[in-house]
């Protein structure tokens, strides 16, 4: 198969939909010979925050010398983006070559009866399979959805369990309820193994400690850790903070935004509690350069200036809400125009509510998913919340249209990461 052939091979897998539970998961990896128990793994969950985690994990690892593998979901431009080893995006040949051999075994699965696995699947285990045969150290592995019935949920025996937040996302799959969300990812937890948690509602923390007691796990609680921000600025944040015993001062971040910071400390715990048990050996100069070099592509990400042109996934009301703080703290006083697209399955009013504390001035377009609210109907959506809005259906056409426009000092993009994977783009080969 070519490339071309082979994206289009995974994506047929699509109409089978997104089903969780492990059943179909775990026998495509016994037909692989359950490459995943092989790897040290680092497994992340988390309605928001998990990708940032992740990058801040991988970058600090490799810069100790580490031979670290990345997995996360989903991808803005390219479909190799998210499988990533050592710096390195998984190769064009690499790919076609996993996928032919997982396809085999997904054939043998089909004769014995059994359900075919969906896209994710698919996906993770040419994910394992690869990363198995890649001699890495560690893989910082970031859930899908949720966590107990998530793909990425056969991994046994990881070294870590992390949790980096909880909020409203995906109710249909994962409850209506801040706990029984929670009880979700906390899914991920192993008996015996440390767990790190950033879960600010106390019922939604307290549930995911009753299910590490359980498994005698012990927890290690982010929002309890103190730190004081230094430095806020457009080109990054600098903080002390004090980690299971260990000082830092002015440790320096190029992420953008206070709950980047939270992140940041996430991961800084995380490797404490693997230092304190010997499993990683880090020096304290290359833990500095390793977080102020990690950069999540599609999170604040700054593409232009003058006007600023800044696309985020911001795609639920916490996220809505961490980079409203984020504009409304680095650009006070400004004049902002946002460009929105949403998915229709999401709560389109809490975030209209969450992007209206950001500016009053909208465009409305569509992300490149078939579950897309048209511009049209989210632009009546934005009027009739007060607000001022225009519907611009094409997103290349969006972004000439705001790049026509005098007045404004900053444009920031947001509603859908299927959405700012298409602006980045379009803006991008622009510049080129």
């Amino acid at each position: 198969m070519t490339y071309q052939e082979t994206l289009e091979r995974i994506h047929s897998f699509r109409k089978f939909g997104s089903r969780l539970g492990l059943e179909r998961m775990s026998r495509l990896m016994e037909h692989l010979n359950n490459p995943q128990e092989t790897l040290r793994v680092i497994h992340v969950a988390g309605t928001n925050g998990k990708g940032s985690v992740c990058r801040y994990l991988y970058s600090v690892l490799q810069e100790n010398g580490y031979r670290v593998g990345l997995y996360t979901s989903p991808y803005l431009e390219r479909f190799t983006e998210r499988m990533e080893c050592n710096g390195s995006e998984i190769s064009q040949e690499d790919l076609i070559r996993y996928t032919n051999r997982v396809l085999e075994k997904v054939d043998a699965m089909l004769e014995e009866g059994m359900e075919s696995p969906t896209e994710f699947e698919l996906v993770t285990a040419i994910a394992f399979l690869y990363f198995s045969e890649q001699e890495i150290d560690f893989l910082v592995l970031e859930v899908g959805l949720g966590g107990s019935g998530d793909s990425t949920n056969v991994v046994s025996r990881p070294i870590a369990s992390v949790i980096t937040s909880i909020s409203y996302d995906h109710m249909e799959y994962l409850g209506g309820t801040l706990e029984k969300i929670a009880v979700e990812k906390a899914g991920i937890i192993k008996p015996g193994i440390p767990v790190i948690c950033n879960v600010e509602d106390r019922g939604a923390a307290e549930a995911i400690r009753r299910i590490a007691d359980a498994g005698g796990s012990k927890t290690y609680d982010v929002r309890s850790i103190p730190f004081e921000v230094l430095e806020e600025t457009i080109g990054g944040y600098a903080f002390d903070t004090k980690i299971e015993g260990t000082e830092y001062r002015k440790l320096r971040i190029s992420m953008i935004g206070m709950h980047q910071v939270a992140n940041a400390i996430c991961a800084l715990t995380v490797l404490e509690v693997l230092k304190k048990e010997n499993i990683v050996k880090i020096e304290r100069k290359k833990i500095y350069d390793g977080f102020v070099k990690a950069r999540q592509t599609g999170r604040f990400e700054i593409l232009r200036r003058e006007p600023y042109m800044i696309i985020d996934g911001a795609h639920n009301e916490a996220g809505a809400e961490a980079l409203a703080a984020a504009v409304r703290g680095l650009f006070p006083d400004r004049r902002i125009l946002m460009v929105v697209g949403m998915l229709a399955d999401k709560k389109i009013d809490r975030l209209l509510e969450k992007f209206g504390r950001i500016t009053q001035d909208f465009v409305a377009t569509e992300p490149d998913n078939p579950r897309k609210l048209s511009a049209v109907d989210l632009c009546d959506q934005i009027r009739r919340a007060g607000m001022k809005g225009i519907a611009v259906k094409n997103p290349e056409e969006a972004c000439r249209y705001v790049e026509s426009l005098a007045g404004y000092d900053v444009i920031v993009f947001a509603g859908s990461l299927y959405l700012i994977g298409k602006i980045r783009g379009i803006l991008n080969h622009e510049k080129e």
